[in-house]
């Protein structure tokens, strides 16, 4: 099955020097890895990562794997979705970061594997604007409805609002921006831990977006383009299970997720999904440390074969 939202072939980063980033612990309430990070904590990511990539090649997903071995100091590479983005039609997006350390993720070989083996038309380069402090941080600041062309973006400072618009611009879609809190009341910084889109349903934590007419509109949006949600609790989106991506196996769709997120989901959601999708658990315990999940590190490719 063909589907314009979920990806066959995706870009992930071996992380060698898996590492805590102080520099990003403020604002991701997420992120619970120790200050001192050990090389033992360090190894078992790296096999974390290898047994994920090992189990999305078994289920007939292309994995572009390029390493990191630390010597640009990036404890966050393993990340990559947040310096680019993809889309149909040939096009490539390069994001400003939010975090100094962030900002070095970003590397040319990755765009020159995807010129190669795909049909890129052209790379439109936001990065420069980290020099005015503005970030935009790829399908983690927004989480896109490709089908639908909608970017839904929870304001932070991750996602500046006139850069959001510029994107929406350049690449067509319409911008749906709204405010959205952990259960603690901190604001959340990654519209991508509270949402994911597949190609049929949604998984969404509703109950993070304070403002009831701004709820409502998302509600309706995703419910016009024909998908059923999956509402999600805010136990749910602490254990993961919003920080997922639906990719194009060789025996049909999958929804790559963690093997917590899988488990924190009801009997009732999980049919919802299986309607279309079959669950694809990826066991990174360590890499959720720093504060991101499977849809983290993974990074679409929504781009033509050569």
């Amino acid at each position: 099955m063909h589907s314009l939202q979920s990806p066959s072939a995706v870009v992930m980063i071996r992380p060698h020097a898996f590492a805590s980033n102080p520099e990003t612990s403020h604002d991701n309430a997420f992120q619970t890895l120790a200050q001192t990070s050990s090389q033992a904590t360090s190894s078992t990511a790296l096999q974390e990562h290898d047994e994920a990539v090992y189990q999305l090649r078994a289920a007939g997903i292309t994995v572009h794997v390029f390493d990191d071995h630390g010597n640009l100091d990036t404890p966050d590479s393993v990340f990559p979705n947040n310096w680019f983005s993809t889309h149909p039609g040939g096009h490539v997006a390069i994001y400003p970061m939010f975090a100094p350390s962030r900002r070095r993720e970003r590397r040319d070989d990755v765009i020159k594997l995807l010129k190669q083996e795909y049909r890129v038309q052209d790379v439109i380069d936001y990065s420069g604007l980290e020099q005015d402090n503005l970030a935009l941080e790829g399908t983690g600041a927004m989480v896109l409805d490709h089908v639908g062309r909608i970017a839904y973006t929870v304001k932070s400072n991750r996602a500046d609002p006139v850069l959001l618009e510029r994107f929406c611009t350049h690449f067509n879609y319409e911008p749906i921006a709204f405010q959205a809190k952990d259960s603690a009341g901190r604001d959340v910084y990654h519209t991508n831990v509270l949402m994911g889109i597949g190609t049929k349903y949604a998984l969404i934590c509703l109950d993070m977006i304070p403002d009831q007419e701004r709820r409502a509109t998302v509600r309706a949006r995703l419910e016009e383009s024909g998908r059923k949600i999956v509402e999600l609790s805010h136990a749910q989106i602490a254990e993961f299970a919003g920080n997922a991506i639906e990719l194009n196996g060789k025996n049909g769709l999958v929804l790559a997720l963690s093997s917590r997120a899988l488990l924190s989901l009801t009997p009732e959601q999980l049919s919802i999904i299986e309607n279309s999708a079959r669950p694809l658990p990826l066991s990174v315990p360590t890499i959720e440390t720093a504060g991101g999940s499977v849809r983290c590190m993974i990074a679409g490719i929504h781009l033509s074969r050569r």
